[in-house]
């Protein structure tokens, strides 16, 4: 049985959100170059050659399988009218099927791309993807540090339910970091004949 299906590519309004292709290595580093101090604080420790577009290459063949195979799906964002330009990026990664039909969410966005709403934009989309018959995933689970408070408003914009407090969750900004759990559940989610 072939596994459950997302659209590799997602318009909206401003944006086309695209899955991960090995020609996007370029544009991918430059976008990690451009936000390297914004990232610095939320981001885990980079792995070394990470500035390089060879790293990213190999990054993209590796989330082009995952995308493949349904255990992560990756969307680089795009403004429609600069289609060559990475501003962001939405991630539903370790999504497990049987009982659990879950994922994680994490998201990033371009230091010059904040406060236009453009996140919010992309992450109603993938979501509804995600919620969608094809792909039909339960529940989604986003982790944001408490001080974060431009992606807590956020995730409650997009209807995330707090659901409290996970001490030392994540290591990230140099420590392990306390983060609020959030989730959304797929209100129209269709019970599989088999798990």
């Amino acid at each position: 049985m072939s596994p459950p299906r997302i659209a590799r590519t997602l318009d909206t309004p401003r944006l086309r959100l695209r899955a991960s292709e090995v020609a996007m290595a370029g544009a991918v580093a430059d976008y990690f170059a451009r936000n390297r101090a914004h990232f610095a604080p939320w981001d885990p420790p980079l792995l070394p050659g990470h500035g390089e577009a060879a790293f990213h290459a190999t990054q993209l063949a590796e989330l082009r399988e995952q995308f493949a195979s349904g255990i992560g799906w990756t969307f680089w964002l795009l403004p429609r009218d600069a289609p060559r330009r990475v501003i962001g990026k939405i991630t539903l990664s370790n999504i497990l099927r049987g009982p659990f039909q879950s994922c994680h969410l994490g998201y990033g966005l371009d230091e010059q791309a904040q406060g236009r709403g453009l996140m919010h934009e992309a992450l109603t989309a993938v979501i509804a993807a995600a919620f969608a018959p094809k792909a039909n995933l339960h529940r989604i689970q986003a982790a944001v540090r408490p001080e974060n408070t431009r992606s807590l408003a956020l995730v409650q914009r997009l209807g995330f339910h707090d659901e409290g407090l996970a001490r030392d969750y994540l290591y990230n900004g140099g420590r392990w970091r306390d983060h609020r759990i959030f989730t959304r559940l797929n209100d129209a989610f269709v019970q599989p004949a088999h798990w």
